[in-house]
């Protein structure tokens, strides 16, 4: 306790230049926590949205489906197995029928995926509800629902009507007139940029395909369903390939991986500058401390002890900074995670699903991983300059002499 007294006195006497290092070691404290939490905050928000939109418990698939090639999709659809129907007849997987099609708006051509949906499925965040309670239209209209994007590039508005062409399963091309019946607004562009959604039984009537689907998406709280989360899929699938959110979520991820490898690189940056000012500050101390450390040296302080005064005291400026850092940090901090990072207009173009603004999340374990990495990373730069004092007599330390 005495030489913790000790350490504190001596650091606060330092005055000023105690407190600009101080200063600058708290900003370390919340840039890095600042960097780290975006990164955080830009994966869970991501995954949120996508879950909640697109991927809900995981899909199975059609054995002919593949999501990145549109050439399969003629052959792409089938009966749901009898497991895939109970699902979706108790309302916990919702199955999609997709098609290719193309669009007319004013007298412009879109090639965009027809997506067929029941009205009434409560398993993925979307708004099909106006499919089924779409207003009264002429007879052969068929109302569907676009996203944002797809409605600014088409020029569309709720209410719009543009002719609608597919093929059927015989390969006949057929066309009707399509209403606009909602423009909703996602983050997630695959559920959105190139695609129009039907109600599913106008879509199976429309291609000839009845009872049939591309894939089925399980609801997310589908607990103790086959194919649910933590479940394995069901035995009797009939070949429908699982896809869980692990599959979907891992290009994402590994985005966000490398995304905190950068962010890991800026940290250390920042890390870097702060010991920097603190090893300078330790190696200035004991070289114009040096008749103090002979003195303490004649009144019995080993010299272990001295070596752990001068690193308690460069210690100590990690303590003072985490105390000034809460000071500011916290709440300028919980302001950014409360009203989130406003993005640039065109970010909506990289394909991450976070919307207009980015929330931080900065969890109990981020601060306290910092405080700890930040801590140790002091006391060890602080530590390196007193392995001098080893060396020192303390007769040459009182003659001002330095080993």
């Amino acid at each position: 306790m005495t030489l913790l007294k000790l350490a504190l006195r001596n650091l606060l006497g330092a005055g000023l230049r105690t407190w600009l290092n101080v200063f600058v070691l708290s900003l370390s404290f919340v840039l890095i926590i600042f960097s780290r939490g975006l990164i955080q905050g830009m994966n869970r928000q991501a995954e949120t949205s996508m879950i909640a939109a697109e991927i809900g418990g995981g899909h199975f698939q059609h054995p002919a489906y593949d999501p990145y090639d549109p050439l399969t999709l003629p052959d792409a659809h089938g009966p749901l197995p009898p497991s895939l129907a109970a699902l979706a007849a108790a309302g916990r997987a919702a199955p999609v029928l997709v098609t290719q099609g193309t669009i007319y708006p004013g007298g412009r051509l879109f090639t965009v995926l027809v997506k067929g949906i029941d009205p009434g499925q409560a398993v993925l965040d979307l708004p099909t509800a106006f499919l089924g309670a779409a207003p009264s239209t002429a007879d052969g209209e068929v109302p569907v629902l676009v996203g944002s994007r797809m409605a600014r590039t088409a020029g569309l508005v709720k209410g719009d009507s543009f002719t609608l062409q597919w093929r059927d399963a015989r390969g006949t091309f057929d066309a009707l007139d399509a209403v606009v019946a909602e423009v909703f607004s996602t983050s997630v562009q695959t559920v959105d940029a190139g695609q129009v959604w039907v109600p599913l039984e106008r879509l199976r009537r429309m291609t000839g395909l009845p009872g049939e689907a591309t894939f089925a998406v399980l609801a997310s709280d589908a607990a103790g369903a086959p194919g649910a989360p933590g479940a394995p899929p069901p035995p009797d699938a009939g070949g429908w390939v699982f896809r869980s959110r692990d599959d979907f979520l891992a290009d994402l991820r590994g985005m966000v991986g490398a995304k905190t490898v950068g962010s890991g690189v800026m940290s250390v940056i920042f890390l870097a500058l702060a010991m920097l000012a603190i090893f300078d500050t330790q190696v200035l101390s004991i070289f114009r401390r040096r008749r103090e450390m002979g003195t303490l040296m004649a009144l019995g302080f080993t010299r272990g002890r001295v070596v752990a005064l001068f690193t308690l005291e460069g210690l100590l400026n990690g303590v003072l900074a985490g105390l000034v850092a809460a000071v500011y940090g916290v709440p300028l901090l919980a302001w950014v995670a409360r009203t989130g990072w406003a993005m640039p207009a065109d970010v909506d173009s990289y394909g991450f699903a976070i919307g207009d603004r980015l929330f931080p999340a900065f969890g109990a374990g981020l601060v306290a991983g910092t405080t700890l990495l930040v801590l140790l990373a002091t006391a060890v730069v602080s530590f390196l300059p007193t392995r001098k004092i080893a060396k020192l007599k303390p007769t040459d330390a009182l003659r001002g002499r330095t080993p």
